[in-house]
């Protein structure tokens, strides 16, 4: 297969550009998700009136609807209310949204993990909720949900395949349209793989590397 190195070298600044609004999508992401899962999971572990079933009810709706359904609700719903949103508003509340209830479920996990005795010492020494948050179970959640959280974190990243249906042009709007202008199937498609796998395997890599140090820590390696 004969590629035309050309029209790669002339492509490059498009796919670089679109590299950059993947990687800010992303990081936008995966830092809100992840407050809003800690929140959110403490919400649910405390059971707090009122907020409980909110919190139950977002869950259910962010992870059980596609990505694709709720960024058009943002892009095309919104407006009929009079509420108008740009292309990377939408693409970022929908990411965050989606990632959310995953991050929800990646800490409630981790600190339903933790050992009960573990909670009823510390609020048996006298330690206020905060602070059996603070220092008891959030580290060892963190430490837990690692694998979770970093399995979440690259499926946010790649998820940013989809804003692409609300015209922003993303790494896979790019690829569509030097295809559909150029025939160049081959090396637009190149491109896209390459872009991703600069994106993905950097944040695997550090992923892998922080779990591993986090579990030497635990047992004392």
């Amino acid at each position: 297969m004969n590629l035309d190195w050309d029209f790669i070298a002339e492509s490059l600044p498009l796919y670089i550009d679109a590299m950059w609004l993947t990687l800010e999508l992303a990081l936008i992401a995966i830092g809100l998700s992840m407050v809003l899962g800690l929140l959110f999971s403490l919400v649910l572990f405390y059971k707090i009136k009122g907020l409980r079933g909110i919190v139950i009810g977002y869950v259910e709706l962010s992870r059980n609807t596609p990505l694709l359904v709720q960024l058009f609700f943002l892009y095309y719903g919104l407006p009929k209310i009079g509420l108008h949103l740009s292309e990377f508003n939408c693409a970022a509340i929908g990411l965050v949204f989606l990632g959310g209830g995953y991050m929800t479920e990646a800490f409630r996990s981790g600190i339903e993990a933790i050992s009960k005795s573990q909670i009823e010492s510390g609020l048996s020494i006298g330690l206020s909720r905060k602070q059996l948050a603070r220092y008891v179970m959030l580290p060892q959640a963190f430490a837990i949900s690692i694998p979770s959280l970093g399995a979440n974190a690259i499926f946010l990243l790649k998820e940013t395949s989809i804003v692409g249906a609300i015209s922003l042009m993303d790494l896979m709007n790019v690829a569509k349209d030097l295809i559909g202008m150029h025939y160049k199937t081959a090396e637009s498609l190149l491109l896209l793989v390459l872009a991703y796998l600069l994106l993905v395997l950097p944040l695997s890599l550090l992923l892998t590397w922080v779990e591993r140090k986090v579990r030497h820590a635990e047992f004392g390696g």
